[in-house]
């Protein structure tokens, strides 16, 4: 990548935290759409699969509208992010695979940047956030795909379709557990205690990001904050350096004055070698 291609990729479009949660969700429904592609899959899981991978693709569309509405060139903003678009229309397989187009744009920003620390520290609240929702897509979708797959056909199992699954699956990680959908098997079980622990450490950051934001500034704030104190220290300093040169042309004019008023035969013996 050459120093001009540098300038127009970081001019049209910065490496942030929700980016990096975008390529992350693509890559998981790259997985999901591969699966239905090549896998032998019962109908259950597959429409399981199929509800998620929608579910996906209203991320990408409320992340690509989001982004469209809050850019200031919208024609600069479609001719970039157009890709986006059509990888996020649910329903058409030739087009998710359109997906991985922006992974290989995420691919490239991380190398332009080289260094994943510097948006994921400077901009905290965003990582959280995404961190967040990558982590919620995640655990939903891997434990409702495999509480299905273990617990169908099963004699006396009650999680048999997609949409039980997906209510089990909400239910136990918001640690809420109605009791209506239970695993039965000895694995049903373990996945169960394992979705449990996530919900319960899922809900405790998300505690801790309300608190940060309710009690303590927000990065903008901050920065906020940070700059009008530079910006008062930097009047300041003015002022003083000001007040300064002001005395200083105080007394160089009563230095003047001085000298003026000498005796002018003093004047001429100063003068003398």
């Amino acid at each position: 990548m050459d120093e001009t291609e540098r300038r127009v990729l970081h001019k049209t479009e910065t490496l942030t935290p929700m980016l990096l949660a975008m390529m992350l969700l693509s890559l998981l429904s790259v997985i999901v759409v591969l699966t239905l592609a090549f896998a032998k899959l019962n109908p259950e899981t597959r429409y399981l699969l199929f509800i998620i991978d929608t579910s996906i693709c209203i991320i990408f569309l409320t992340h690509f509208f989001y982004g469209f509405f809050k850019s200031y060139n919208k024609t600069d903003y479609l001719k970039h992010h157009w890709i986006d678009l059509v990888a996020s229309i649910p329903a058409v397989e030739a087009f998710r695979f359109a997906r991985l187009f922006q992974i290989l744009r995420v691919i490239r920003l991380i190398r332009m940047t080289r260094s994943l620390l510097v948006p994921l520290v400077t901009q905290r609240n965003q990582t959280t956030l995404a961190g967040l929702l990558v982590a919620m897509v995640t655990i939903l979708t891997l434990s409702s795909v495999f509480m299905l797959i273990v617990e169908n056909g099963v004699p006396g199992a009650n999680i048999i379709t997609a949409e039980d699954a997906i209510w089990w699956a909400i239910v136990t990680i918001s640690t809420v557990g109605y009791g209506d959908y239970y695993p039965i098997t000895p694995l049903g079980h373990v996945i169960g205690a394992l979705v449990i622990i996530c919900g319960v450490s899922f809900f405790g950051v998300i505690s801790g990001y309300m608190a940060s934001i309710l009690i303590a500034p927000g990065d903008h704030e901050q920065l906020e904050a940070y700059g009008n104190e530079m910006r008062n220290d930097f009047e300041d300093y003015c002022l003083r350096v000001e007040e300064t040169q002001n005395k200083l042309l105080a007394e160089i004019s009563a230095l003047k004055d001085i000298i003026e008023q000498r005796d002018p035969s003093q004047n001429q013996s100063d003068k003398l070698p």
